[in-house]
């Protein structure tokens, strides 16, 4: 008679808790689904204005408006009546340019900060970790005048120049990347006669595809958004990146941006589908590289 007592109140205890938890879940669930919506949303008024016909009509209530013909509408205009092929040429310089320096220079830091031991080492890691948490923009003005003094405003390379010239404040996630690697690999390869320039080439290097893809990403986009650097040393309408000229294009006159609103809608579609396709295609290795990176 006890025991069926006891079996009884250990089912009701089970069926409480997995209602509890069903109800629990029930509300995550619908928390999730709101921020989902509310995050889809400005993707989808982005897709919804790029494709309207004219700038100016309102809500025009069409499932595939005239603009969706790609020869014509918006995304005619973006590329016949815009520099918008200039810009993207010149952002695509700027960014593959400043993210193989970038990319270059986090790696060699990071291992040497994870491989090799110096007096300075934990000094150096100390001063550049607190560096980094510093927004760079709070240097806008310094970095300003010190390219005005050597003549390098309103130039492509000085936005090269200054992208990468900060890239070993961010070693930090690539240095815990390298310290879960086996040594003993390392000292193999030492022991058989190769250099430490060998072993981070020829054995190092391949083990960390990625967080290499995850530095080449991340090294990427950041010059690929920048609008406030941009905004600030280029005035050449010929050397405007993207983000730049889009935005130009509908805050250069006063009716600019009721004119151009679509246009500018239909920029940064054709942007944002090029960014998404890069992500999506090197989703598996960034994932890797932000995991593994963090182990410690």
């Amino acid at each position: 008679m006890e025991k069926n007592l006891s079996e009884r109140n250990w089912k009701k205890k089970l069926l409480g808790q997995k209602s509890r938890n069903a109800v629990a879940n029930g509300f995550i669930y619908a928390v999730l689904a709101v921020l989902g919506v509310l995050w889809i949303l400005p993707i989808v008024y982005l897709l919804y204005t790029a494709f309207r016909v004219t700038p100016s009509t309102g809500i025009i209530f069409e499932l595939f408006p005239d603009g969706l013909r790609l020869g014509v509408g918006n995304f005619g205009r973006l590329f016949s009546e815009t520099k918008f092929l200039i810009w993207f040429g010149n952002t695509l310089l700027v960014a593959t340019c400043s993210c193989a320096i970038t990319t270059l220079f986090i790696l060699m830091v990071s291992y040497s900060f994870s491989r090799m031991r110096f007096k300075l080492r934990k000094p150096l890691m100390n001063v550049m970790l607190v560096l980094g948490m510093f927004p760079g923009f709070m240097s806008m003005i310094a970095v300003y005048f010190i390219l005005k003094a050597l003549g390098l405003l309103n130039s492509l390379f000085a936005l090269i120049l200054v992208y990468s010239a900060g890239a070993a404040l961010s070693y930090y996630i690539c240095k815990g990347f390298f310290d879960t690697l086996p040594r003993s690999l390392e000292e193999a390869a030492i022991l058989d006669g190769a250099s430490q320039w060998t072993v981070f080439w020829r054995i190092t290097i391949p083990l960390a595809k990625p967080i290499i893809v995850y530095t080449v990403l991340t090294s990427f986009i950041s010059p690929w958004c920048d609008f406030i650097f941009v905004n600030t040393i280029i005035n050449d309408p010929n050397k405007y990146t993207v983000a730049l000229g889009l935005y130009k294009l509908i805050n250069a006159e006063k009716n600019s941006f009721n004119d151009n609103f679509t246009v500018f809608c239909a920029g940064a579609t054709v942007v944002g589908l090029l960014i998404s396709a890069l992500f999506m295609s090197m989703q598996k290795y960034y994932v890797e590289g932000v995991t593994g990176g963090a182990v410690k």
